[in-house]
């Protein structure tokens, strides 16, 4: 008799448990399981705007975000704004790279960005770290793509290869930015043979998918490759559409297409990629334009 009341106390808490967080199969909403992401480059917004920044990410169900590391700005800050954020269920990634760090002279630049990172998750409680690391290194900015390719996708490489032993010392996930077109780009060397954007996809634990591109079905198709192969190995992939000004053609941006618009074609992308387990979700870059968009 005691047993049967055991059991039947326990499956009543499992029916709570359930209710209450929406993990009854068949009854959850896809965005409340999988990542909607923003970068935000102007790390003065946390001191100058972090109440206005906070509401519009919690309206608009922002649950990660991409922050730059500015070291001039004090720890004390970034410690406030992430506590804040933790209590709104948003986690706070660390966003550093440029093209610049596949040259030779950048491991300064590399080394600085690690150890400040260290140190303030050293000395911040759980509710103020960082969550993960996430790079934006984009080499093909870099003089070196033009003039020696393969040796710059060498460098690349190297780094990616760094970046993942550091963020293991660190117990950090890391993921890093990837344009849709490295799944045509080619590497022999000496991290092997193949295509650049499954190597990198193979290093990490999840890449965001720059797609930039302003209608669902060119989205979906750009980002194919990725997701079929992450989803054979195991990762993630974030999808990332941009909302600023761009000279690079009317189709690469929602700037001129408006939220509401955006909002419609990003949910068209979801419902495609749902079945598959390696999709993760959206990122729309960036907050700061985002916020400016209109309606």
């Amino acid at each position: 008799m005691k047993k049967q009341l055991v059991v039947k106390v326990w499956t009543a808490l499992v029916v709570i448990i359930v209710n209450t967080f929406g993990l009854w199969s068949g009854k959850v909403d896809a965005m409340e399981v999988e990542d909607k992401a923003t970068w935000l480059w102007d790390t003065s917004i946390i001191l100058e705007d972090q109440e206005k920044i906070l509401l519009f990410l919690e309206n608009n169900h922002v649950n990660k975000v991409y922050l730059q590391i500015n070291q001039d700005i004090a720890s004390n800050a970034y410690r406030h704004f992430i506590s804040k954020a933790t209590e709104k269920g948003i986690r706070i990634f660390a966003l550093d790279g440029a093209a610049s760090w596949v040259s030779a002279d950048s491991i300064q630049s590399q080394d600085e960005f690690f150890h400040w990172l260290h140190t303030y998750n050293e000395n911040s409680a759980l509710s103020e770290q960082f969550s993960g690391i996430h790079l934006d290194v984009e080499p093909y900015l870099n003089s070196g793509w033009s003039l020696h390719q393969a040796q710059t996708i060498e460098s690349y490489q190297a780094l990616m290869v760094k970046a993942r032993e550091k963020a293991t010392q660190l117990q950090l996930s890391l993921e890093v930015d990837l344009p849709f077109w490295f799944d045509e780009i080619r590497y022999n060397n000496q991290f092997g043979k193949g295509l650049l954007a499954d190597w990198v996809i193979d290093q990490v634990d999840s890449v965001t998918i720059m797609a930039y591109r302003d209608a669902a079905k060119d989205i979906i198709s750009i980002v194919e490759h990725e997701i079929a192969y992450a989803t054979t190995v195991d990762k993630s992939i974030v999808i990332g559409v941009e909302t600023g000004a761009s000279e690079e053609g009317r189709n690469i941006t929602f700037y001129d297409n408006g939220e509401a618009y955006m909002n419609k074609q990003l949910t068209l992308v979801q419902q495609h990629y749902n079945k598959y387990t390696a999709f993760q979700g959206i990122a729309i870059h960036y907050v700061e334009n985002w916020m400016k968009m209109r309606p």
